[in-house]
């Protein structure tokens, strides 16, 4: 889907004096920052025109250097396109001279082609600026003017910058005979101030809020439409010669929107690529066997590349025109999926709408364009629901990408919809399953074991393998199969099912592991936890943020120790349980046949550990580090 590109910093501009605040009292005031915004502005101006709606957007932005290290930062930008058409812009330093401001113009600028790691080619293009003569107190300004050629595509304004703002403002005016809605996320204090005036025979809404902190960008983040104060404005409607014409407000009215996007896509049939469809499914039988094929035929044969221009953005290309290319998008990936399943003749494959899990927003709370980032293909098996999202290579059939977990899914039916929640993948589908046998050889422990990887611990390791040989892929095996310290040394390692998605990616492999055992006079002390799974996910207290996992996962490993035969069993730590809200954890120790094992199954619960939660997570994790610990003896004869 196209994303658009929002611009934070924002509309009509005043100068912030520095006399109602030196540059001593704001660099006391925000003593841990060398640049301080002091005023982010955008307003919207909705008028009927030539019986046309017109959506004009005016964006400004003000900053202060508070200190000679906040002079590095002497580049900003903003962004437009062919749905956003850049109108004028102007940009200039302000410093002191003999006690008066003076503006210095940018004259350093350039446009350049927007560069997104997802995207290969958009119609977003850049204008950067460097501001000159920048020194403490001086200002960087820049305003510019955009036209919004779809008023369903109207920005959302977000009260929020890595960077402390003195005033964030949105401002709307609009004719009377335009209704407007809008929504307020992560505001739970009320502390946007708003106001609703009349001027001109307009309505004028202001939304304000003062004194607002940096934004803590933090690992394992939700993304921050999930913490950021931020408004999302849509037209409900607007008269023109007493005809009232709807824009949003309801589901009905996005998915009319969307309807126009994909109603008269691949109409004409393709001899090539049903031939390939036929080849495909010969030999198959049942529709779910067919979709399959497809659906894996897609992701080997297609390669994900985002190429968007315009409307491009939103309206899925031909099934026939992404055979040809062999690369496509997520819109795309949907198109030739939905096609092929025609040409098979399995019924019930549509195209749905769906936003990644960054977005937090449900369609019933904003029915708007705003609700969704991403398109799929879904098929209907019975009453459940398979989503087929090809951008993902490795992702098998049956379970979702893993980023569009909990998400609703607006599913096109013709001229109806559905919408359906995407489930999270349990743990156990997750699970990563290894068996290692290890023994004593003079001082160093030897072993021998296979994991297999399945779900989403398949697909993230092999995509992140992808084609590696020689030294890397050693490498690479090595970390996932490290075990206990440094030390450790594999050996060789073997693979099994790597190009089969339906099995478990397996690692056999063999090592030794020095500088583990700890000898005292007779007694041996061995760790049998070479792997200590969530010990490090200790979440510090001042954060910010939720943490959130890409996916839940189930750890079930069994360690077997043989006992030397000089050796007799000391001491053998107890079995340890943990049931609670996040984890399910069981460590099992049994001594049988002069052989020692440690069954390890470790459940994770929670894609998302709340700021609630994080004392009772950690007191989670810390139980789980005391029985890591626990250490067996053996007692030499």
């Amino acid at each position: 889907m196209k994303k658009i590109y929002w611009v934070f910093f924002v509309v009509l501009f005043t100068f912030t004096s520095l006399a109602q605040n030196s540059l001593e009292d704001y660099k006391k005031k925000y003593p841990d920052f060398n640049e301080l915004i002091l005023k982010d502005q955008q307003a919207y101006d909705f008028s009927i025109e030539n019986d046309k709606l017109k959506v004009i957007e005016n964006s400004q932005y003000e900053s202060l250097i508070m200190t000679d290290n906040g002079i590095i930062n002497n580049k900003e930008s903003f962004s437009y396109s062919e749905l956003v058409k850049l109108m004028g812009y102007d940009a200039y330093s302000v410093v002191t001279e003999n006690g008066k401001e003076k503006k210095i113009k940018v004259t350093q600028t350039n446009e350049v082609q927007s560069e997104q790691s997802s995207v290969f080619y958009d119609d977003v293009k850049v204008r950067q600026l460097i501001f000159p003569n920048l020194e403490a107190g001086a200002k960087k300004v820049y305003h510019y003017q955009t036209e919004i050629i779809d008023p369903f595509l109207l920005h959302k304004y977000v009260f929020g910058s890595n960077l402390p703002i003195k005033n964030a403002v949105l401002e709307i005016k609009t004719d009377k005979n335009i209704n407007i809605g809008y929504k307020i996320f992560n505001d739970p204090t009320n502390s946007i101030e708003f106001s609703k005036t009349e001027k001109k025979g307009k309505w004028i809404y202001q939304w304000t809020l003062k004194e607002v902190k940096p934004v803590k960008f933090e690992s394992n983040s939700p993304g921050f439409l999930h913490l950021v104060p931020h408004i999302n404005v849509y037209i409900k409607d607007y008269t023109i010669n007493n005809k009232k014409v709807e824009v949003l407000g309801d589901i009905d009215k996005l998915y009319t929107y969307y309807k126009g996007f994909t109603k008269n896509i691949n109409q004409k049939e393709d001899a090539n690529l049903k031939a390939i469809t036929l080849k495909l499914i010969e030999n198959l039988t049942t529709d779910e066997e067919k979709i399959k094929s497809i659906f894996y035929w897609v992701k080997d044969n297609i390669k994900y590349i985002a190429f968007e221009n315009g409307y491009e953005g939103f309206i899925p290309r031909e099934a026939s025109l992404i055979c040809e290319r062999k690369f496509g998008d997520c819109k795309d990936m949907a198109s030739i999926i939905t096609t092929m399943a025609k040409y098979a003749n399995v019924k019930d494959v549509f195209l749905s709408w769906i936003g990644t899990r960054e977005i937090p927003y449900s369609y019933n709370e904003m029915p708007t364009p705003a609700v969704d980032n991403h398109m799929i293909a879904v098929y209907k098996k019975g009453d459940n629901y398979i989503f087929l999202d090809a951008t993902d290579k490795e992702t098998l059939y049956g379970i979702p990408t893993s980023f569009i977990q909990g998400k609703e899914a607006l599913i096109g039916e013709g001229e109806n919809y559905k919408i359906v929640t995407v489930p999270v993948v349990v743990a156990e589908t997750n699970e990563i399953n290894e068996q290692v046998k290890l023994s004593i050889e003079k001082d160093k422990l030897v072993g021998s074991g296979k994991v297999q990887f399945k779900g989403y611990s398949r697909s993230n390791i092999t995509l992140r393998m992808g084609d590696a040989t020689n030294k890397t892929r050693f490498e690479m095996i090595k970390s996932l199969v490290l075990k206990g310290n440094n030390k450790f040394n594999l050996k060789e390692y073997s693979e099994e099912n790597l190009t089969d998605r339906d099995k478990p990616y397996q690692i056999n492999y063999n090592f030794d592991l020095q500088n583990y055992i700890v000898k005292a006079d007779k007694e041996i002390y061995i760790n049998l936890f070479l792997e200590k799974p969530f010990e490090k996910l200790t979440i510090e207290k001042d954060r910010f943020a939720p943490f959130e996992f890409e996916h839940l996962t189930f750890v079930n490993s069994q360690y077997e120790l043989e006992i030397p035969k000089n050796c007799s069993l000391k001491y053998l730590p107890k079995n340890f349980s943990l049931d609670n809200d996040y984890v399910k954890a069981n460590f099992t120790y049994q001594n049988q046949n002069n052989k020692i094992t440690l069954s390890i199954k470790l459940q994770q619960k929670k894609l998302l550990i709340a700021k609630s939660d994080f004392e009772l997570w950690n007191k989670t994790i810390k139980e789980l580090k005391n029985n890591y610990s626990e250490t067996l003896i053996l007692l030499e004869k």
